[in-house]
């Protein structure tokens, strides 16, 4: 065994010796100081080792990013560098020279991986447990900033890359012990199923203030090591400048930012335009704070953060730029910062008793500051000892901050591996901590009726609207179709579009027939809508022309293409007397691949669409297309603060069993489908405080007993779900063409 060893050494350092020969020497004859197969034989073992161990590391109830991190660590002067010292240098070379495109690489994975961070902040969360989330971030920063920066100020100087420059290591070794990982943790309170309970909010909104807070810190600090020491006009222009940075970027940057990439969606017909944006958009948010002299990743952070609340950024667009980041540049980032750590100095006592030191002080600092700020917070023990737990891993944004600093000369190599060995312990030993201390915290009431409403809206139609088309004339169709889409918007926060078809008139004031008046319908009932819901702020309503010459199927199929999750449409012409979709209606709807409403307005709704008050009444009979109907029906009434009645035309009912809608609840407990499709509607009606009236009725012809139901409720507006029956002619079936021909009432027909 032993000179089959000796053999397999000896062949092992021969074939690294050659590879490194060849390299070099091509590398040489084409005059390269980079040698691009090393650059490219680099990239292949970083991301092959460390997706390998990102998969160990996750089977092991671990976090990914560690994976990568150790596949560096082991592909370093650590391990492969003990191992074959000859190989490890030819593919990893320790010249500045050699290591220029990966450090390329590696920055704009920087500014990538806080691009990423900054879209995961979550407002609305921290909104909701804002006293909570503050305590602990503040408390969790202050103690272990405060440790930390001690800890710096006391260091020997040989640990030091610059005893003069102590202060700015100090506020680096400050600012890294204070931080929390949001992706780390994230992952854990997911895994937990803990994302959306009442504490993991309270975690995850304290995470993102410390990230928010550190990385500004961060900025500042990096101001401060561009001269060395502390000068009061630099550190008064990086403060001043990061605040109106920051003001700036969430009030005109917002709304400039979410522009660019609606157009880019909107107008571009190449494949990812608003990835490119988006990476645009981060590049020169970096150069700004770059310009006020604080570090790139400030800029790339806010960056994320504006991105991250644009309305156009659908799941798609969310994926293909995760998976970018992911797959490539991820993997280089954390994989050169643990080439960067060599772990042979902690074989140095002194070097291996400050690591304990660093490791214990972080634990227990970040773990105080947390518990201390969850019991100021008013939370229960049990609840302060997971948040300290929690909030303890530091992981990818610890690597980050101890990258920049090394780079900035601010940080020693012993002192970066130092960090980097706390910030790997520490996140390893946090998943089993948290996942002990969450499990013994039980859930309360209030808690258990927000989840439900969660995980129902996981399931349901109206919470999956990102974008609504509304395409209308000025008819009365048209008029109460932008009501009822604006009251949806309104309610749901949801971007729209307004559409005007040909053949629209003149609004009764007057105006020019350019779609302004069925805009401000829309922008009026979206304001409506608003008033209810959850925050006051209203969503855009843009009005965008047909393009002269173009078909109503050719305008929708354009604006189809940008990405709209529901057609509303309301033409004067759309239904005709048989129950058949209009020439113009059918042209849309063909137009256009996904869910569609058609409104016709009828009764008190056709003389004032805007005006008159809804009474809302919808048929249900179980399917996904009446629930969907449902969903609509409950939104709306919802929106304009009125009651639902739901009605269910059975095939048999027994003569004890009242038609009313006072007397049906108490039945509801029984399994037939009239109940069940019911009580379907009342769970979904009781998550919004909707008042739903339940009503069965017998009858041998559905339509006869829909339009009786109508009848003797007064109700002015039918909602429906329908299935299209395509062919020369498009309709929706007997029972919604007898409805269209015979109603009083308006009417709302949903189709898939």
């Amino acid at each position: 065994m032993g000179s089959m060893s000796k053999v397999a050494s000896a062949v092992y350092i021969a074939i690294a010796s050659l590879l490194a020969t060849t390299l070099d020497a091509r590398a040489a004859s084409a005059g390269e100081a980079v040698s691009v197969p090393v650059f490219l034989i680099q990239i292949a073992l970083l991301l092959s080792t460390g997706r390998l161990l990102s998969e160990v590391a996750h089977r092991w109830g671990q976090p990914a990013v560690m994976g990568q991190l150790i596949a560096g660590i082991a592909l370093g002067p650590s391990l492969f560098g003990l191992a074959a010292p000859e190989l490890q240098q030819a593919l990893f070379p320790s010249g500045v020279e050699h290591r220029q495109l990966l450090e390329g690489v590696s920055q704009l994975g920087v500014l990538l991986l806080l691009l990423l961070t900054g879209m995961e902040l979550d407002f609305a969360l921290v909104r909701k447990v804002t006293r909570a989330a503050f305590s602990v971030s503040f408390s969790g920063i202050a103690i272990p900033f405060a440790l930390g920066t001690t800890v710096g100020l006391l260091m020997p100087a040989s640990v030091l890359p610059n005893p003069e420059l102590r202060l700015v290591t100090a506020l680096f070794l400050g600012t890294a012990l204070s931080i929390s990982s949001v992706k780390i943790l994230a992952m854990v309170v997911r895994e937990m199923n803990f994302a959306r309970r009442d504490l993991g909010q309270v975690m995850l909104a304290a995470a993102i203030i410390d990230d928010t807070v550190g990385w500004v810190v961060i900025g500042i600090v990096l101001g401060i090591a561009k001269t060395g020491h502390i000068d009061v006009t630099t550190l008064l222009w990086s403060v001043a400048g990061t605040g109106l940075f920051l003001a700036a970027s969430f009030t005109v940057g917002r709304n400039l930012v979410a522009r660019a990439i609606r157009v880019s969606n909107d107008h571009f017909k190449s494949e990812f335009p608003v990835v490119t944006t988006i990476i645009v958009v981060t590049c020169l948010m970096a150069l700004a704070t770059h310009a006020i002299g604080v570090h790139t990743v400030l800029g790339a952070f806010v960056a994320g953060a504006i991105i991250g609340q644009s309305p156009i950024l659908t799941r798609h667009i969310d994926e293909q730029l995760r998976g970018l980041i992911g797959a490539l540049f991820a993997p280089v980032f954390f994989g050169l910062a643990g080439l960067s750590a060599d772990l042979t100095v902690l074989a140095n006592p002194r070097n291996l008793i400050l690591t304990i030191g660093l490791v214990a002080i972080a634990s227990v600092g970040k773990f105080t500051g947390a518990f201390v700020g969850g019991e100021l917070a008013g939370l229960s023990r049990s609840e302060s000892l997971a948040l300290g737990c929690g909030m303890n891993a530091r992981g990818s944004t610890e690597v980050i901050v101890a990258t920049i600093g090394l780079s900035m000369g601010a940080l020693s190599r012993d002192l970066y591996t130092m960090i980097v060995t706390m910030a790997v312990v520490t996140t390893l030993a946090m998943p089993p901590m948290l996942r002990w201390a969450l499990a013994r915290i039980p859930i309360r009431e209030d808690e258990r009726k927000r989840l439900d409403l969660e995980a129902m809206e996981s399931q349901g139609f109206v919470p999956q609207i990102e974008r609504i088309l509304i395409a209308v004339d000025e008819s009365s169709n048209g008029r109460l179709a932008s009501r009822l889409a604006g009251l949806l918007a309104g309610s749901r926060k949801i971007l729209t579009t307004v559409l005007p078809i040909d053949g629209a008139q003149p609004s009764a004031s007057g105006t020019a027939d350019t779609g302004v008046h069925s805009g401000e319908v829309v922008r009026l009932a979206v304001q409506e809508g608003s008033q209810n819901a959850a925050e006051t702020a209203t969503p855009a309503v843009t009005v965008q022309p047909v393009s002269e010459g173009k078909s109503s199927k050719e305008a929708i199929e354009r604006e189809a293409q940008k990405g709209f999750d529901l057609l509303v449409i309301g033409l004067d012409d759309e239904i005709n007397a048989e129950g058949a979709a209009g020439s113009h209606a059918k042209d849309l709807i063909a137009g256009f691949k996904g869910p569609f409403m058609l409104v016709v307005a009828k009764g008190v709704l056709d003389r004032d669409p805007q005006l008159q008050p809804l009474k809302i009444f919808v048929t249900v009979n179980g399917t996904a297309t009446s629930r969907r109907a449902a969903e609509i029906a409950i939104e709306l009434a919802k929106a304009a603060r009125v009651s639902v009645t739901a009605l269910n035309v059975a095939a048999e009912i027994g003569p004890d069993r009242a038609r009313t809608p006072t007397n049906w609840h108490r039945f509801l407990g029984t399994d037939d489908n009239a109940s069940i499709a019911l009580r379907e509607v009342i769970e979904i009606a009781d998550q919004y405080d909707v008042v739903v009236r339940t009503q069965v009725l017998q009858r041998k012809d559905p339509a006869d007993a829909i339009l009786s139901s109508a009848r003797s409720g007064s109700h002015t507006l039918l909602v429906m779900g329908v299935n299209v029956r395509s062919g020369e002619r498009l309709t929706f079936g007997t029972v919604a063409a007898t409805l269209l021909r015979d109603a009083h009432c308006s009417l709302l027909l949903i189709a898939s």
